[in-house]
């Protein structure tokens, strides 16, 4: 039973990347899924979170109108499509899966998650 990242690298400034996040062992579907990120030398923060009763999302505010997140529900994934990015939002970006519908939504404790993946590297630089 895993959950994992992938999709990260290196973009310039303005430009997009798409995290995915891979679940296995487990059924994504019934679980909120969510993203947080974590800066050098900075606290992990929440990114955004898709609700596993109507599929409502939520975003930190330094990301609202930029990224989209959402669930592959065939494929048993979810991601995080991140558009006009910047250098600010270089990071490790990790998913977490929660069964309670807004679990890994605003003030959630990433360490109270039912399932953690291992992070993926995003670098916004020119």
């Amino acid at each position: 039973v895993q959950l994992q990242a992938s999709g990260g690298g290196l973009v310039q400034p303005g430009g997009s990347l798409r995290l995915s996040c891979a679940a296995s062992g487990f059924i994504l579907d019934y679980y909120a899924i969510g993203w947080f990120r974590q800066a050098p030398g900075k606290e992990r923060e929440w990114v955004s979170c898709i609700s596993s009763s109507d599929d409502t999302t939520d975003y930190v505010d330094s990301v609202k109108g930029r990224f989209t997140i959402s669930r592959d529900s065939a494929n048993n994934k979810g991601y995080l499509q991140m558009n006009s990015l910047k250098p600010e939002d270089t990071a490790v970006y990790y998913c977490v899966a929660d069964a309670l519908p807004l679990g890994p939504c605003a003030g959630s404790d990433y360490n109270g998650m039912d399932y953690r993946g291992k992070g993926t590297l995003v670098t916004v630089s020119s």
